[in-house]
């Protein structure tokens, strides 16, 4: 059995800034036009959490029963690493589903029951993500997911639920939200790129190879920013989230600088606290400028 402290080893706290930064611009694009509802926000988030977590231990059930974990130089993985049974991980996987799936039809009855079908496919997208016969994250279609669902759908579902309308601050936030939230995924990737390889698990980074990869990251990392400046052009106090740019100056020399293996662990971790800083500074300045 495996105790507490694993389980929420597996549960991977360090993804979670990628379930909270787009609640946080999300809502304070909502706010921009009077739109901001405190416990839509919050159900908003337990949404974004719930199916962080989902993923998370849907990943380790799936890798780990394929044997993907079986060489793993990162954070414990429970099936792969045996500390708890599969059926175990699994059960803990669809409960967070069945949480998203539940703040999500609250939010769904009191904005628009259309929602409920963009809830179904976001469940579906992150069981097969490594899931299923033909797992497209095993197909270098990782990232495409992670930008769409934990970007450009959790931040302008975020203020759609709240304000009733898209704007075109949330999609530029979702953008900005959606491009960190890749990155994280590529620094994982990239630590695992070369176990990946070798266990036929066809990552963008085991595509792309190792040099081509850090480069991506760089992109990945200088997006949001002009995504700042873009919204800025409307809404100037937005433009404070730059300072979040002072934050992502060491993970990105770690990266650069052909850091491997168990080096690239703290990256994930500081990638994750720059996008949490990012949304929430963005969140804030459009708060402000609403």
């Amino acid at each position: 059995m495996a105790t507490a402290a694993q389980w929420l080893e597996g549960a991977r706290p360090r993804t979670l800034p990628a379930a909270t930064a787009p609640v946080l611009a999300g809502t304070g694009a909502a706010a921009v036009v009077d739109g901001f509802v405190w416990w839509r926000a919050l159900l908003a988030l337990v949404v974004g959490l719930a199916l962080q977590v989902g993923v998370n231990y849907a990943n380790d059930y799936s890798d780990g029963v394929r044997g993907t974990d079986a060489d793993r130089v990162g954070p414990l993985r429970l099936v792969g690493s045996g500390s708890a049974r599969p059926g175990a991980v699994k059960r803990a996987a669809l409960a967070s589903f069945a949480v998203a799936a539940i703040a999500g039809l609250v939010l769904a009855a009191v904005s628009s029951w259309w929602l409920l079908l963009v809830g179904a496919a976001a469940i579906v997208g992150a069981w097969f993500y490594t899931g299923g016969s033909r797992p497209y994250g095993y197909r270098g279609l990782g990232e495409v997911s992670v930008f769409v669902f934990f970007g450009l759908v959790a931040t302008v579902g975020t203020t759609y639920v709240q304000a009733e309308q898209v704007t075109l601050a949330s999609v530029l936030a979702g953008v900005g939200c959606g491009s960190f939230a890749c990155a994280i995924l590529v620094a994982n990737n990239l630590r695992d790129v070369e176990t990946d390889g070798a266990a036929g698990k066809r990552t963008l980074a085991v595509l792309l190879g190792d040099a081509r990869t850090r480069v991506m990251y760089a992109g990945l990392v200088a997006v949001p920013f002009g995504c700042v400046v873009l919204v800025g052009i409307g809404h100037p106090p937005a433009l404070v989230a730059l300072v979040a740019a002072a934050l992502v100056v060491t993970p990105l020399r770690t990266v650069r600088g052909g850091a491997r293996g168990r080096d690239l662990i703290v990256v994930l971790r500081n990638t994750g606290l720059t996008l949490l800083a990012y949304g929430a500074l963005l969140g804030a300045g459009l708060a402000l400028s609403g």
